[in-house]
């Protein structure tokens, strides 16, 4: 079985749905709760190699909306702020198998970790 790091934080519903899921199938997760450690810009970098980052970016939460931020910010800025204030990073992220996964949706979790 492929190592598999769930980011997140724990009061998040999303996140404890994902983690759940993972309990529920006896996949062995690492979690990693962004308020106690961090997320680095260089980490943030690597998964906007993999994944865009308007889905990465969350604007419906209420950091978004608590920092008023710039409706036209570059997606280098969006970067730079996601490294700034993890609380923009939208939850749960998922590192397996050279994938990132962002948010909870249960039918895509079944497909990606099918035995």
């Amino acid at each position: 079985m492929k190592k598999i790091t769930l980011y997140g934080i724990k009061t998040c519903d999303s996140v404890r749905k994902a983690r759940k899921f993972m309990k529920a199938h006896e996949l062995d997760c690492d979690f990693v709760d962004f308020r106690e450690t961090p997320v680095s810009q260089e980490k943030i970098l690597n998964w906007l190699k993999v994944v865009s980052i308007d889905i990465l970016f969350n604007k419906r939460g209420t950091t978004y909306r608590t920092l008023k931020l710039d409706k036209d910010l570059t997606d280098t800025q969006k970067a730079q702020w996601l490294a700034k204030e993890n609380m923009l990073i939208k939850r749960p992220v998922i590192e397996y198998n050279n994938q990132v996964i962002v948010g909870f949706d249960e039918t895509t979790y079944e497909e990606i970790f099918k035995e």
